[in-house]
């Protein structure tokens, strides 16, 4: 994965990012076309290709519903059909709510919160992996998670379960990839100021008892940018030399330091 910031030469890194068509994920985006890479944009709403992607051949975008394996495993092999091959992978796609006490959630809210959060990454995770096995090079797997897999949040039942199942998840793929070439990361971004944050902080404090922490961070302007995100993604995880990467969880999980 060396040439992260060469220019645009039709033959730079492949990327692909889930859940790319707002947030964090089209924010990655534009970052990854920034830094000229060639990309796979896929969400349940057909993403934009990015405004720095000013030739079209370099970015394939499709609506692609990451609950779905095989519509997930679809579009990895379009992508590799492309662009021949990919790089770096980022399951960025999911869900917060439901939000509130556990014992008052809607069950099929839950389900799909579920599915989304935890079976979005592991199809994603997946048909990546297998394209690692079909082909020598290395590649690395990024899956976004949260400080709420680890803190317990009071009407965050299902998102801090999901996330800790993605931790936990994504340091056995760790394992199982590191032959084939794989180094895999949960990482967590930080606050970043998206639709989701601003859902958290339109929540009543009787259904989410923390949302005044989340609105002094709105207040303080505490936040990452997308591009902070990525550059870290790109020159921490990407950009360093392969060491001897496992699967234990202190190497797996990973945070974006807060922004200067």
């Amino acid at each position: 994965m060396d040439g992260v910031n060469r220019s645009r030469t039709h033959t730079g890194p492949v990327a692909v990012v889930t859940g790319a068509s707002r947030g964090l994920g089209a924010g990655l985006a534009a970052a990854f076309a920034a830094r000229g890479l060639r990309l796979g944009l896929c969400a349940r709403a057909r993403p934009e290709p990015p405004a720095e992607h000013a030739v079209p051949a370099e970015v394939l975008v499709a609506s692609v519903d990451v609950t779905d394996a095989a519509a997930v495993d679809a579009f990895a092999g379009a992508v590799v059909g492309r662009f021949g091959a990919i790089d770096l992978w980022v399951n960025n796609a999911g869900v917060l709510g439901p939000i509130g006490p556990v014992a008052d959630a809607d069950p099929v809210a839950l389900h799909t919160h579920l599915d989304t959060n935890i079976l979005g990454v592991v199809h994603g995770s997946a048909a990546f992996l297998r394209h690692l096995r079909a082909r020598t090079g290395d590649g690395v797997l990024v899956n976004v998670t949260s400080g709420a897999a680890t803190t317990p949040y009071e009407g965050w039942a299902a998102y801090c379960a999901s996330k800790a199942a993605v931790d936990m998840f994504t340091a056995v793929v760790a394992v199982e990839g590191r032959p084939h070439g794989l180094r895999a990361y949960a990482l967590a971004p930080g606050h970043v100021d998206t639709d989701m944050q601003a859902l958290i902080r339109s929540t009543p404090a009787d259904a989410f008892p923390s949302v005044p922490r989340f609105r002094r961070v709105h207040e303080e302007g505490g936040f990452n940018s997308p591009a902070w995100v990525a550059r870290f993604i790109l020159d921490e995880l990407v950009g360093r030399p392969r060491g001897p990467h496992g699967g234990a969880l202190e190497e797996v999980r990973r945070r974006v330091p807060d922004e200067p």
